[in-house]
């Protein structure tokens, strides 16, 4: 992740394509963290290369979108067979699938919507779930396309808008460092007088 985020700075002008292949290969259980790709392609977009935003949003929403067909189809053509590694097999047990396939008849689209905004590896695991359950590939990819767009514009415009106002930003965090220092060293300061006080007192009686 650490290569990753070193090619996508140093290299601000080509960023969007960086950006666009790390976040496919993620689809594949790479360890690339989607959220903190988008979070630098967003702060990419607001300070060093603002003229390629839309080149840069283009590159997270596609991204996205293709990663998650290739989660599905991972998960559909070799998910199967993860049932049969130990520690994937409580993950993608069959119980969890068929529960998995009710929740989209039950939910539809919700399921994307409301999964695509919870990070830590768990979007993956609802599209090789699609995949394994043997959803319709037509309906998954119909469904994503609204999940993905809500959750990409909103992810990119937040940190975008962060990103923009960061000095601004970075003055009311300094100053609030401030405060809690000055309010520790009161505390420390506090405590050290009332015990000094505390055992003087008891030394006189």
């Amino acid at each position: 992740m650490e290569f990753i985020s070193q090619m996508i700075t140093s290299h601000a002008g080509h960023a969007h394509w960086v950006i666009f292949f790390a976040i496919v290969l993620a689809g594949f259980n790479i360890p690339f963290s989607t959220d903190v790709i988008i979070i630098l392609a967003a702060f990419l977009a607001a300070t060093v290369v603002p003229e390629n935003m839309w080149l840069l949003f283009a590159a997270v929403a596609v991204g996205c979108y293709f990663s998650a067909m290739c989660s599905y189809w991972l998960g559909r053509l070799v998910g199967r067979k993860l049932c049969h590694i130990k520690w994937l097999s409580k993950l993608f047990n069959p119980a969890r699938l068929s529960k998995m396939k009710k929740f989209y008849e039950k939910y539809g689209i919700w399921t994307l919507v409301i999964g695509r905004f919870i990070p830590f590896g768990v979007r993956n695991c609802i599209f090789m779930s699609s995949g394994m359950s043997r959803l319709h590939f037509g309906k998954f990819i119909l469904m994503d396309a609204l999940a993905c767009a809500l959750w990409c514009s909103a992810a990119f415009y937040l940190f975008y808008s962060i990103g923009q106002n960061y000095s601004v930003l970075w003055h009311y965090v300094k100053t609030f460092n401030l405060l809690i220092f000055g309010a520790f060293s009161v505390t420390v300061i506090g405590t050290i007088w009332y015990k000094s006080r505390k055992k003087a007192q008891t030394a006189r009686l």
